[in-house]
This record gives C-alpha cells, structure tokens and sequence, in this order.
C-alpha cells in the first residue's frame, strides 16, 4: 500500500490498523483545545511524526494515522481529512483552513480492476511556509512547494512550485 502498488484494502491488518485509527480519532475528537495534556500523546502515539507546537484542531479525520508527518508550528483547523494509505508529509510553519482534504488514496482507472476492489495511493508532499486555504482538495501524488499559498476552495491536482499562489478548479497560478 506504502509503495504505491495496487492492494486490497479487505485485507484483515489494514481493517485492524483503521479499527485503531478509529479508535484514537473517537478519543481525540472528544477533546477540547485545552486538553493539550491528553492530545499530545494521543497524537504522538497514532501519527508517524508530530512536530513541536504543532496544532490539530478536532474534528480530525484519517485512514490510518502512521503516514502522517508534521512538522513544528504546523496548524490545522477543523474539520481536516488526511487519507494516508500512503506518505503525507507537511512542512514547518504550514497553515491549513478548516475542511481541507488530502487525498493519497486512488483508484484503479480500468473498471475490472475497481470492481475487484483493489486500491492504490501516491503519497504528497507539503513543503514549509504554505497556506492552505479553508474546503482546498489536495490530489493524489502532488507536492507543494515551500512558501505557497492555494487558495480556499481550489482543487490541487498537480506539483505546485515553491513560492506560487493558486486557486481554482482545477487549480492554476494567480500570482
């Protein structure tokens, strides 16, 4: 599933790595920002990495958990989706709006393939200093630059190079 290749995501250790996942976000969603005490750990434990004075505001939601990878002083506000079938990695200093979503998971393009239920992903990487707009959709395989800005609502379905702004459907540079 990591590297990219087709899998199937019945298999039994994927569906119990998603029971736990669901089981940490059921107990960090419960929380408040002035539970620090008891989300710290929470997140610590579940994500691949979490950076110093990172902030995750709940709702929280993920596949799994243990490909994510934030780094310090990063900031996400309510609502965030992160489908980590594969690596999302996210930069120090990032900002990201309420309801963005990112997507590593993808589906096979040939209807036989989706039928039988098999899965792939393609992992994304987000560099340091970007600001994610609020309802931003962030595709399969992309990487943004440091220093970004993507506009709220826009939908991110290639590389965004270091220090460009974007916005739109699909996304293209405004500045």
């Amino acid at each position: 599933m990591q590297s990219g290749d087709l899998y199937d995501p019945g298999d039994p250790g994927l569906r119990a790595d998603r029971a736990s996942a669901q089981q940490f976000l059921r107990a960090y969603n419960r929380t408040t920002a002035e539970d620090h005490d008891i989300r710290r750990p929470l997140l610590s434990e579940h994500l691949g990495a979490i950076g110093k004075r990172a902030t995750i505001r709940a709702p929280f939601y993920v596949d799994y958990g243990y490909n994510i990878f934030i780094g310090d002083n990063v900031f996400l506000n309510f609502g965030c989706v992160l489908l980590d079938v594969c690596k999302i990695e996210i930069g120090t200093h990032t900002q990201i709006g309420p309801g963005v979503q990112i997507y590593t998971a993808d589906h096979p393009r040939d209807s036989e393939e989706r039928r039988a239920g098999i899965e792939f992903g393609k992992p994304i990487s987000i560099g340091s200093n970007v600001w994610i707009g609020g309802h931003a959709i962030i595709l399969p395989g992309v990487s943004i630059g440091n220093d970004s800005i993507i506009g709220a609502g826009s939908v991110i379905t290639r590389d965004v190079v270091e220090g460009t702004s974007v916005a739109g459907n699909p996304a293209r540079i405004i500045r």
